[in-house]
């Protein structure tokens, strides 16, 4: 499975920051990342350096193999904190997919 990390000019992506959000996604993910082919995450600091409430958006864009890309998009205070959601809401959407398909 291939991971990409992309941010905008406001959000340094570091290496640093590409290894925590691999880990944060894939470990949300657990076994379902046998099942993809790629995952995309974009951080964008929605206000730049006017700041502001939840104004970090992590986007995540998951491709199961065989299907349609999953998108999901979480606003937070802070890039961990818009990951962690992200992440979960992600997860929960394969779930969802995966047990549609598994029913058919």
């Amino acid at each position: 499975m291939q991971f990409q990390l992309n941010t905008d000019a406001n959000i340094q992506g570091d290496d640093r920051l590409a290894e925590v959000a691999e880990t944060v996604v894939t470990s949300a993910l657990g076994h379902l990342t046998d099942r993809l082919s790629r995952i995309e995450v974009h951080l964008v600091d929605v206000n730049g350096a006017k700041g502001g409430a939840d104004d970090i958006r992590c986007t995540v864009e998951a491709r199961p193999e065989g299907m349609q890309p999953q998108t999901v998009t979480h606003n937070d205070a802070n890039v961990d904190a818009a990951l962690r959601g992200a992440a979960k809401k992600i997860r929960s959407l394969l779930d969802s997919e995966f047990g549609k398909l598994g029913r058919h």
